[in-house]
């Protein structure tokens, strides 16, 4: 990798996280519900469960897995669940976590199922957001950064379950 591919530096994604950390506090219930998306959300969630915490919130996390892309760098059209949270949510404020929103099946998926469950609420974040590729309208309520379409990878984002141990996000396929 070289520095041409750079996307968002790791100081960059902190301090966002942190400015996203003080809109959710002041719109959250204090101990909100965060149900996190594996595995590309895995770093975010805990970054910002931390950023949270130092904003007075406490919340709560669960984990969900769901997969639509595989080994490929488009999406499949077909979302599977793999991995479902184990506790009762209905009732709970939910703040459901993605890593990066592009066609939105996948967070559409997972609001729907959350709703199935009888959740009092659901509110959406997401540390990248690719409007350019929407298939499927889904609300964004807190967004880290807008993307034009480019495929990136870093910071918990894979790219053919590789570079998710870069501390910062980098655009696949440029002067790789």
């Amino acid at each position: 990798m070289t520095d041409t591919n750079l996307l968002f530096s790791e100081e960059h994604i902190a301090r966002r996280i942190d400015e996203l950390a003080g809109e959710i506090a002041k719109g959250m219930p204090r101990d909100v519900l965060i149900v996190g998306l594996l595995k590309g959300s895995f770093v975010f969630v805990a970054d910002l469960m931390r950023a949270l915490h130092r904003r007075g919130a406490a919340p709560r996390i669960e984990f969900m897995r769901l997969s639509s892309y595989g080994l490929e760098m488009a999406s499949s059209g077909e979302v599977h669940l793999l991995g479902d949270i184990p506790t009762d949510i209905s009732g709970r404020e939910i703040l459901l976590v993605d890593d990066i929103v592009d066609t939105g099946r996948s967070l559409a998926y997972a609001i729907a199922l959350l709703k199935q469950r009888g959740v009092l609420g659901i509110r959406t974040c997401a540390l990248l957001d690719k409007p350019s590729r929407r298939e499927v309208e889904v609300p964004m309520d807190f967004v880290g950064f807008t993307i034009e379409d480019v495929f990136v990878a870093g910071y918990g984002i894979d790219y053919a379950e590789r570079y998710r141990d870069l501390p910062h996000i980098i655009v696949v396929g440029q002067a790789e």
